[in-house]
């Protein structure tokens, strides 16, 4: 069965999984970046957590709360775990210097396997979609996530003040 799931799967995922693994590599250095690329990718991932959440369960009012309230744990978590450790904020060069880790790839693999899990799942079970527990689930899921690098984005700006 996972031999006919895998054939099943359009090119383009396997493309994706291989950009975000590579980006996620890159993410392990330390390096230089700009306000601009800081806060694009949590945007980036905010939006499409939340077109998955609209194109597979529709506006459902709980699944909803569920992916706020994600969003909201992972900013008040990530006060306490300071992700990224180490930041600093060049003014001469409007930058920030930011430790490399590999927290960023795991969190993308977890997005990434989450939503290829919930495409599978609801393929072969198109009825879950209108269950309560399955868009609560991954709503939390996608939210966690998506707000994970949207607290990343927080602390790293938090360096500039």
């Amino acid at each position: 069965m996972l031999l006919q799931i895998l054939q099943r799967t359009p090119p383009w995922v396997f493309a994706l999984f291989a950009l975000l693994v590579t980006f996620g590599v890159l993410q392990s250095r330390t390096r230089r970046v700009s306000l601009a690329r800081v806060t694009i990718l949590p945007l980036v991932l905010i939006g499409l957590s939340l077109s998955g959440l609209w194109g597979t369960f529709g506006g459902s009012a709980f699944a909803i709360a569920a992916w706020v309230a994600a969003v909201l744990a992972a900013l008040l978590l990530n006060r306490v775990a300071n992700w990224p450790r180490k930041v600093s904020y060049a003014p001469e060069t409007r930058s920030f210097l930011v430790e490399g880790s590999w927290a960023p790839l795991a969190v993308m693999m977890v997005i990434f396997f989450a939503r290829y899990a919930t495409a599978v799942t609801l393929a072969m079970h198109p009825e879950l979609a209108a269950t309560l527990w399955l868009p609560v689930a991954v709503s939390f899921a996608y939210g966690l996530m998506s707000g994970a690098f949207l607290a990343r984005a927080v602390r790293i700006l938090g360096a500039k003040a």
